[in-house]
């Protein structure tokens, strides 16, 4: 399943800023579901992109976190904040540019961030990433 409304390909995956890319790559890492970001540029005025994705189970949301701040960690670079982390429904990490929506898949299909922010363009992060396969642009 994708949750993108308006789905853009691969290619305009490549061109998304570095730290978006390695953020939806670390969710990849970790196994994370139905990975999309939103470019929320000119949209919303807080940040450029949401990094939306699912895990299966509290324990799996959390995994998932982990697996982005340590990776982020790796490239120097800390949350401005991290909400949800304990009871793992919806992690929301602030990365200020960009900020990272972690769901159970439940709460994602409740919350439907990707019809929330319709106007938002929509990329799907390709499946190759999703299976481990896409090297870096």
């Amino acid at each position: 399943m994708n949750n993108c409304i308006t789905q853009t390909n691969s290619e305009s995956f490549k061109d998304l800023p570095e730290l978006v890319k390695s953020i939806a790559s670390a969710a990849a890492d970790a196994k994370g579901i139905d990975i999309n970001v939103l470019d929320v540029t000119g949209v919303f005025s807080l940040s450029d992109h949401f990094v939306v994705v699912s895990g299966r189970s509290d324990r799996h949301v959390q995994g998932i976190s982990n697996r982005i701040a340590s990776a982020m960690r790796d490239q120097g670079k800390r949350p401005i904040a991290v909400e949800g982390y304990d009871k793992a429904h919806w992690i929301l990490m602030d990365y200020g540019d960009v900020l990272v929506h972690i769901f159970y898949e439940s709460e994602r299909a409740a919350y439907d961030l990707e019809s929330l922010w319709m106007e938002a363009r929509c990329i799907a992060v390709p499946e190759e990433l999703e299976h481990g396969a896409l090297v870096a642009a």
